[in-house]
């Protein structure tokens, strides 16, 4: 795998301020959407830093067990600071078939090469009866991120911009459309298939967007592709634009699917 890639390199700005502007609140819609057992045995696949996982934790007893998973260690290595974690991918989930009452997918479902072998693997490990919810994003093209997108492009280009994003998120824009992210879920033989669209609206200093952003895939992406003082001068070009377009701050809008199947019993 490329470096830019991967999340190794990134988990501490990212728990910092990715999870609490961008995820935090996704991850607690899906949580209270999957409605997880109290005393049940949850799995967060892709955990990341591990922002699901907690708030699951908080979901249920004492009783209950929550365990996130992710490839990337510099990611667990935030995460088990919050709870249980385990190194893992996906395809080949390192647990037994039927062992979990309800698993979490947040924002990961775009990452897998084959997203249908994906599914299956997390299937396979839910107990009949148990659910499994995703979340997916809409298209999302606010001012701000459109603002970002073109410099970017007038960087590197847009054709090798668009493409390096495939090779990363290669289902990213194949799941921005609610019918396919239902059609995922059915294929994959879960049922009772539950969607809701919601839009997030966060306010936040111009400096925090754009640290945000380059956290990013695409960023790293810039980033690797510049070089050093390349890369300097993209960064500096970027904030000099958003700081006379916006000011001090700016409001990202997002919207995204949530939506919980369940493995039928027999």
């Amino acid at each position: 795998m490329e470096r830019w890639r991967s999340y190794d390199s990134i988990a501490d700005a990212y728990d910092r301020l990715v999870v609490p502007y961008v995820f935090a609140q996704p991850a607690k819609d899906l949580v209270i959407a999957l409605r997880p057992p109290a005393e049940g045995i949850l799995l967060d696949v892709g955990t990341g830093t591990g922002v699901c996982a907690t708030i699951a934790r908080q979901c249920i007893s004492p009783a209950g067990t929550v365990i996130g998973v992710d490839p990337s260690l510099g990611m667990l290595r935030v995460a088990k600071r919050k709870g249980s974690v385990v190194a893992g991918l996906v395809p080949g989930l390192p647990f037994r078939d039927g062992i979990f009452d309800a698993l979490l997918a947040s924002f990961v479902l775009s990452h897998f090469p084959s997203y249908q072998i994906a599914l299956l693997d997390m299937v396979r490990i839910l107990k009949p009866g148990g659910k499994l919810g995703v979340t997916t994003w809409c298209r999302n093209k606010t001012n701000c991120r459109q603002l970002w997108q073109e410099t970017a492009e007038s960087f590197v280009g847009k054709e090798e911009l668009a493409r390096a994003l495939r090779e990363a998120l290669p289902w990213e824009e194949w799941f921005s459309e609610a019918d396919r992210v239902k059609e995922a879920l059915e294929m994959a033989g879960l049922a009772a298939i539950e969607m809701e669209a919601r839009e997030y609206s966060v306010k936040l200093p111009v400096s925090d967007f754009l640290a945000v952003r380059d956290t990013g895939m695409q960023a790293r992406f810039v980033r690797e592709r510049l070089g050093v003082e390349l890369w300097q001068q993209f960064r500096e070009t970027m904030a000099q634009k958003f700081y006379t377009h916006f000011g001090e701050a700016v409001e990202d809008v997002r919207q995204a699917y949530i939506a919980v199947g369940t493995k039928p019993s027999t």
